[in-house]
């Protein structure tokens, strides 16, 4: 982990931080640094993610990520960056980066590490206690409830599942019910932001049917927000349900993430769909090259045979 200097406590009254561990990301959560350095800098020293998870999450090879750390780390110390508690007039400005580090440790937890997505919903709750007027706080909360009811129909038999052929039975109802609350609590303070269209298309895609042109239309708010090239890729399959693979493939080929496992997967499935096998073939074995996971293999492997059939 970073040698990271201790917080040092400014003059606080103590309810202002629920959360010691919370106290800590907003204290690291340094302006002077980039958003993405704040982000990669807490997640190694504070979230227990990995240079290699933290590669991962930012699209970039582990060398890549290490030089950038390594900047960083170089700038707070040629800078004399201090490392303190920030006043509470100060905390909006850092919330930012601090969303940015739970969400990745959320989606690192909901990858397989089962503790960081429980520590991920501890750390969203007590945000919520910190900050209760800001939209993207409940945003944030309510898109991992969300994510996180459906945890257990993810996986029968050690074999993943898609959302479509999940066991309802299988969510869990009162974690819905709480994230709904939360995106309501969101809605009502005006939110439109990244995390609050996030949890907007989490909450449609509980429904069913799936409102596909309402997820489609979310999708394209959402990158317009962000950028995202990610977000592309999610709008393209929403889209291709509405009007067909088709047009959800037109979107994918300008769309460049040739070294995103998903990328490739959601390219085989439009092409296997389209009768292209031999073109889908390639790109599930693409897929699979980059699978960090056992189930994601074995799902891949199954599509494989089935392209091949």
């Amino acid at each position: 982990l970073l040698d990271m200097p201790e917080a040092v406590e400014d003059e606080m009254e103590e309810r202002t931080f629920p959360d010691e561990r919370l106290e800590l990301i907003f204290t690291c959560c340094h302006p002077s640094l980039g958003l993405e350095a704040q982000v990669a800098l807490t997640l190694r020293a504070l979230g227990g993610l990995t240079t290699e998870e933290i590669a991962r999450a930012f699209l970039v090879p582990e060398e890549t990520m290490k030089r950038r750390l390594s900047r960083a780390k170089r700038k707070i110390r040629d800078a004399r960056i201090p490392f303190s508690v920030p006043a509470e007039h100060l905390l909006p400005e850092r919330l930012a980066a601090v969303l940015a580090v739970v969400y990745l440790i959320f989606n690192e937890g909901y990858g397989g590490r089962v503790d960081l997505a429980a520590e991920a919903l501890r750390l969203g709750a007590a945000l919520t206690e910190l900050m209760p007027d800001e939209p993207e706080v409940h945003g944030l909360q309510a898109l991992m409830l969300l994510d996180n009811a459906r945890r257990d129909a993810r996986f029968a038999g050690g074999e993943l599942v898609l959302l479509a052929d999940q066991d309802r039975s299988r969510w869990d109802a009162a974690q819905i019910e709480r994230g709904r609350e939360a995106l309501d609590r969101a809605f009502a303070l005006h939110g439109k932001g990244v995390y609050v269209v996030q949890a907007a298309i989490a909450s449609l895609h509980m429904e069913e049917p799936r409102d596909w042109p309402q997820i489609a239309a979310l999708y394209g708010e959402l990158a317009r927000l962000t950028g995202s090239a990610v977000v592309e890729l999610n709008r393209a399959i929403a889209v291709a349900e509405v009007d067909g693979a088709e047009a959800g493939l037109a979107l994918v080929d300008q769309i460049d993430l040739k070294g995103y496992q998903y990328f490739h997967s959601t390219r085989a499935d439009l092409l296997r769909r389209l009768g292209r096998a031999d073109e889908a073939r390639t790109e599930y074995e693409r897929a699979l090259e980059l699978a960090h996971t056992e189930p994601e293999r074995r799902f891949l492997q199954r599509r494989l045979a089935e392209v091949g059939a």
